[in-house]
């Protein structure tokens, strides 16, 4: 099962458990009860808003925890901590005198909220874990690229042939994320160069800026007529970096 459709299932599991939070908000009785199914409910939601919806986390607390800085409870301040603690009514002076407000129809409304927002979060599981997959892939290019600048200065070869990796592996993905085909099974820069010009995913001037790259990388590569300079592995390295900064 992949990370998507297990966050997906996590999602569902914990939007089907609304009939139950509901029900057990129905009778004071079952406050204790509701309580107890919440707060491991509350835990797990936490965690899945926090990861697809970061900028919502802060309104979903609000929902439930009980704001220190407020002296008295009204229906406007009331929240489903308060219920869970034994607040079971509110004493509200919105009218002539101090009435009383049914607690359970007011957390069932907070409840009913942070619902909403998990429900709203569905559609961007597969955009976050894109993200995430990106910024991890990113992170890993530079470090690899970053290590053949250190080989550089003991072994050229070995510079460059990690550098040539690092962009056969980035032009890969780019193939993947605009839906090329590509025959061969273990195609070289060149292999993947081409169509992506054709395709229109870059112009000549990268295009041609790839083929020098790939040549240097070849000659790292292959034993010779010579040996590759410093400076077209330091062009080699520079020049991937571009690249994988540039197209996507």
């Amino acid at each position: 099962m992949s990370t998507s459709e297990k966050i997906k299932n996590e999602l569902q599991a914990l939007l089907d458990e609304q009939k139950n939070l509901i029900e057990l908000t129905t009778e004071e009785k079952n406050y204790i009860k509701f309580g107890i199914t919440y707060q491991i409910w509350y835990s797990r939601a936490y965690k899945v808003v926090e990861a697809l919806g970061n900028e919502r986390l802060e309104e979903f607390i609000a929902y439930y925890r009980v704001d220190s800085k407020g002296k008295t409870i009204s229906t406007g301040s009331y929240v489903i901590q308060d219920y869970i603690n034994g607040s079971l009514r509110i004493r509200t002076s919105n009218y002539p005198g101090w009435n009383e407000v049914d607690g359970n129809k007011v957390v069932r409304q907070r409840v009913v909220n942070q619902l909403q927002i998990l429900k709203s979060l569905e559609s961007r599981i597969d955009s976050v874990l894109q993200d995430v997959k990106g910024h991890l892939l990113a992170d890993l290019q530079d470090s690899e690229l970053k290590a053949a600048e250190q080989l550089r200065k003991v072994n050229l070869r070995a510079a460059g042939v990690l550098a040539g990796v690092v962009l056969e592996g980035h032009l890969q993905r780019v193939v993947q994320n605009h839906n090329i085909s590509i025959r061969k099974k273990s195609p070289t820069i060149a292999d993947l160069n081409d169509p992506l010009k054709n395709k229109g995913v870059y112009d000549n001037p990268t295009w041609r800026k790839i083929q020098l790259l790939a040549d240097i990388r070849n000659l790292c590569s292959h034993k010779k007529e010579r040996e590759p300079t410093n400076d077209e592995v330091v062009e080699l390295i520079s020049g991937v970096n571009w690249i994988i900064k540039s197209v996507f």
